[in-house]
């Protein structure tokens, strides 16, 4: 029996080869899905996986940092654009990020050995579920209210996190 080459031609355009449709929230929110799934991934490291918790750990800063780079560079301004009431919100989640990324810093420049490495992680879990949780009720719900245009953006933020290295 010969299988049809048409209808899997056709099954695999109508599945998305890239984040180029994704609207910026659906991008934005699958990266807080997946820095959430790494953080877990972490907590479930044994005490004496040491290598393993380094490598998971400089996996989870590099992805907070291309994500806080390209929220500050690209959706933050279009948020706050959106209308001076959003001023404060977006004021806050960039001091979130700056604290965020002090604590990166420190992690990346530890051993996974090291006394606190483990309790620096841990924090820095902490911090992003509280600052997601904001972003994810506050600033999404009033960023979609604003009528930015979020394919536009959505695009931007995956070229910005695609440029950077670390």
């Amino acid at each position: 029996m010969r299988t049809s080459s048409t209808a899997t031609s056709n099954t695999q355009k109508n599945m998305p080869t890239s984040e180029e449709g994704i609207d910026a929230i659906e991008l934005l929110t699958q990266d807080h899905e997946n820095v959430k799934a790494m953080f877990e991934q972490y907590e479930a490291l044994g005490d004496r996986a040491m290598a393993s918790k380094k490598k998971l750990a400089i996996k989870i800063c590099t992805e907070l940092t291309k994500h806080a780079t390209a929220e500050e560079e690209i959706f933050y301004p279009a948020v706050r654009a959106a209308g001076k009431d959003k001023e404060d919100m977006v004021d806050e989640a960039v001091v979130e990020h700056a604290s965020a990324k002090d604590l990166i810093a420190q992690i990346l420049e530890m051993e996974a050995s090291e006394e606190l490495f483990d309790a620096k992680v841990k924090v820095l879990s902490e911090m992003i579920e509280h600052h997601v949780k904001e972003e994810e009720e506050e600033m999404f719900t009033q960023a979609r209210e604003a009528g930015l245009d979020l394919a536009m953006l959505g695009q931007q933020i995956s070229a910005r996190k695609a440029e950077i290295t670390m």
